[in-house]
């Protein structure tokens, strides 16, 4: 893999026919020059869950779980999905990411209808917690991984420090996208969330990435609320087990608070 000349492409992804979509190199991760960092190609299903639900009125993305059974590719994706089931207050999809002939991920997604609901004052609990400082508080630092001089998820993103250091334990990390997600088109509150969300076991690394491989084979975001505005906080910290397993849970906000959580359960590989 050669190095990335020029400047980096404008989007995520450029839009074909019949739900077909390509990749450009900002989606690349930290694993392997050829496969897709899963925030984006997450974020890509989460789009077309989100139309397919605006049909039905339902606007709240309030759980969107993504099992990854194997390396996205960057190249030429497709997207399908279906209504399990659409209710007066709630509907439940499912949704297939396909990479040539083989189907790479599998979702489920729980997407609610909004409504205005007075609530009492003084609630226990409330108000919700907010991220341990704002971004325009927080010092800008680049994703370790960026630093390959490949084109990648790191230039996609914006990355701001709250808490910690990246690959050294708990982390608080604001994320905003530098690029579109899709060609020509603004990405949606979830679709930020989603991008920002699969690298909740990245920044609260506690292994040597160049000795140990922690991959993540799924991703549930669980939101309790609609998000608000560009920036997306992760406060991430990762936990192992003996087994060769382990998790990673992200508290989520945007800049008004606390907006949900995220989980990935990491498969821990001694490098070869």
């Amino acid at each position: 893999m050669t190095e990335t000349e020029g400047p980096p492409p404008a989007s995520a992804y450029a839009e074909g026919d019949e739900g077909r979509y390509r990749a450009t190199e900002l989606t690349r991760g930290p694993w392997h020059p050829d496969h897709q960092h899963a925030g984006p190609p997450i974020a890509l299903v989460c789009r077309a869950i989100e139309r397919a639900a605006l049909e039905h009125g339902l606007t709240h993305v309030s759980r969107l779980t993504a099992n990854l059974l194997r390396p996205v590719p960057i190249g030429e994706l497709a997207v399908e999905v279906a209504v399990d089931y659409a209710g007066r207050n709630a509907g439940h999809y499912s949704a297939r990411l396909v990479a040539g002939a083989k189907e790479v991920a599998r979702f489920t997604a729980l997407v609610q209808r909004e409504s205005t609901v007075p609530l009492p004052d003084a609630l226990p609990g409330h108000p919700l917690p907010a991220a341990p400082q704002g971004p325009d508080a927080s010092p800008a630092a680049s994703i370790p991984f960026s630093g390959r001089r490949l084109v990648g998820y790191g230039d996609l993103v914006e990355t701001r420090v709250a808490r910690g250091r990246f690959f050294d334990g708990p982390c608080a990390t604001w994320f905003r996208l530098r690029h579109a997600l899709l060609e020509g088109e603004a990405p949606s509150v979830y679709q930020r969330v989603v991008v920002a969300a699969d690298s909740g076991n990245g920044i609260s690394a506690i292994l040597d990435f160049k000795k140990y491989l922690f991959v993540n084979s799924d991703l549930t975001i669980n939101l309790l609320r609609r998000p608000r505005g560009e920036w997306i906080c992760l406060d991430a910290r990762t936990y192992l087990g003996p087994d060769g397993c382990g998790l990673a849970e992200s508290a989520l906000y945007d800049t008004d608070g606390l907006i949900g959580r995220a989980t990935q359960s990491l498969s821990i590989r001694l490098r070869e």
